[in-house]
């Protein structure tokens, strides 16, 4: 099942950032990259953004990955989606960040404009579990 899930991370490079503070949940549409075996989810924002601000203050996040685009009207009942719970992890080396931002940019050239301002920021998320909806009632749950 856990290549299953991997499959579904590497397949897409979109997904749903859901952070929260003060028990106000905020979301965000995001670009993504993880590393080779999906352990860790790389995003960029900046730092004066609501996102980075509730991950600083609250590390816990969930990140969502679906299928819904492919899966409309009479397919609807074979959507897959992914739930990703998360810890957000700041990185402090420097070589490993332009790593990271090389890896953004080589999948999500639009993101160069965000990555070149000042208060720009690239966020790490250690995942903790996956849980994959395989159609409407078929749960799989890994913790990591």
């Amino acid at each position: 099942m856990i290549e299953k899930m991997k499959g579904l991370i590497k397949q897409k490079d979109m997904c749903v950032l859901a952070t929260a503070f003060d028990n106000r949940p905020h979301c965000s549409l995001m670009a993504y990259v993880t590393d080779d075996d999906c352990g860790e989810f790389y995003m960029a924002t900046g730092r004066e953004t609501t996102k980075y601000k509730n991950l600083t203050a609250n590390p816990q996040v969930s990140l969502l990955i679906d299928t819904r685009e492919e899966h409309a009207g009479d397919l609807r009942p074979e959507t897959r989606a992914l739930t990703v719970s998360g810890v957000f992890e700041p990185i402090a080396d420097e070589d490993r960040r332009r790593g990271i931002q090389t890896r953004l940019l080589g999948r999500h050239p639009h993101l160069r404009g965000l990555m070149e301002k000042p208060d720009a920021e690239i966020l790490c998320v250690r995942v903790l579990s996956f849980l994959l909806l395989d159609g409407v009632s078929d749960a799989h749950y890994l913790e990591i």
